[in-house]
């Protein structure tokens, strides 16, 4: 059983826990509550060892594997910023390439005055944040279809009135400048080294704040809006941070893109093509909404399917929906998140659980058996 508040877990003088404990202690035992019902000591030292490997494959790999998961490590980090918004806030937007398309800007434009693209990249992530603060004031009374649609058109706009700006590329983009005479291997590796920064960065900043007070809110407010309302909790504030929050992670994501990509280009397949929006939702979608681990998983699954159907035109795009019905209908919590249901595995929890008088003590009779 999960338990999430907007108070934070209970105390054992709260009148809520004391009258759980009347019905299920003895000797005015009270309910416990966890994290877990594991301790995730050993999920945070996997998980640092894991980035270490990451971290050290250019040494003993090949440079085609770098590029491969530099993409793979973007497409992670814009579906955790997705699954931010959609899994925790219940905001489905399907206008959040317009950050990614900004955060490659906001590394052009510096870049075009000198500035190292690499150093660049904090400003595409504050840049889309800030730009972020004026979009969520017009969307911000939108809920559901209205909120996704709102946010579709915004993006559109908001791309149309940057390809007018002939300075920076108009409508065919600008290459940039002092990569193009940089060793490629080289290139190559700081891109993928910075990207991995990047997507450890969101998973790490969005598992922190899902377990401080605004993830308890988030939470109350996506299961409940009105009652959360009711409750006292500022829903308007929760919701506007996630949104810029997520939108600063876009805008790093699409920091890296261009530089990846030595080019800023708006046009059909660049960084406002509605398909990375696509793509961060797929990821989410098969691996579990609402879940820390589910975009990771997710990713995995998409970059699999990618690397081995690009080439199939058409038939890539068939096999995706394909895959996508089927998990939709027979995994409806996603594949990871249908692991955690059955079996209850939960790596990097943010909720909490709560132990009952009588499971906590069948629990220490196991262990003094044991």
């Amino acid at each position: 059983m999960s338990v999430t508040t907007d108070s934070g877990p209970f105390r054992g003088d709260d009148p809520r826990v004391r009258a759980m404990g009347e019905g299920g202690g003895r000797d005015g035992e009270f309910p416990r509550v966890t994290r877990s019902r594991r301790n995730t000591l050993w999920s945070g030292i996997g998980a640092l060892v894991v980035v270490v490997i990451f971290a050290t494959l250019p040494y003993t790999t090949q440079p085609g594997v770098w590029a491969i998961l530099t993409q793979g490590l973007i497409i992670l980090t814009l579906a955790s910023m997705w699954n931010l918004l959609a899994g925790y806030a219940g905001l489905v937007s399907v206008g959040q390439q317009v950050f990614l398309g900004l955060g490659a800007y906001f590394i052009l434009i510096p870049n075009m005055h000198g500035v190292s693209p690499f150093a660049a990249l904090p400003l595409a992530a504050i840049g889309a944040a800030v730009v972020a603060i004026p979009l969520w004031w017009l969307v911000s009374r939108l809920r559901t279809a209205y909120f996704a649609i709102a946010t579709w058109v915004l993006a559109s706009a908001v791309a149309l009135f940057v390809q007018q700006f002939q300075s920076i590329g108009g409508g065919t983009g600008m290459p940039l400048q002092g990569l193009q005479w940089a060793d490629t291997n080289l290139l190559s590796a700081d891109t993928y080294w910075v990207a991995l920064a990047v997507a450890v960065l969101a998973i790490g900043g969005t598992y922190l704040l899902l377990r401080s007070r605004v993830g308890l809110v988030l939470t109350a407010i996506r299961d409940d809006e009105r009652a959360a309302r009711s409750s006292g909790v500022r829903v308007g504030f929760a919701r506007a941070l996630v949104f810029i929050v997520a939108a600063a992670g876009c805008g790093a994501a699409g920091g890296v893109l261009a530089i990846q990509q030595v080019a800023v280009s708006p046009g059909a397949g660049g960084v406002f093509d509605i398909t990375w929006t696509a793509e961060m939702a797929f990821a989410v979608i098969i691996g579990g909404l609402g879940t820390i681990e589910g975009p990771i998983v997710g990713t995995v699954v998409y970059m699999v399917l990618f690397e081995t159907l690009q080439h199939y035109n058409a038939w890539y795009l068939i096999i995706l929906g394909l895959v996508a019905i089927g998990v939709t209908l027979f995994a409806r919590r996603g594949l990871w998140g249908t692991v955690e249901e059955k079996f209850g595995i939960r790596l990097l929890p943010t909720g909490y659980y709560l132990w009952s008088p009588a499971e906590r003590r069948r629990r220490i009779g196991r262990a003094d058996r044991g």
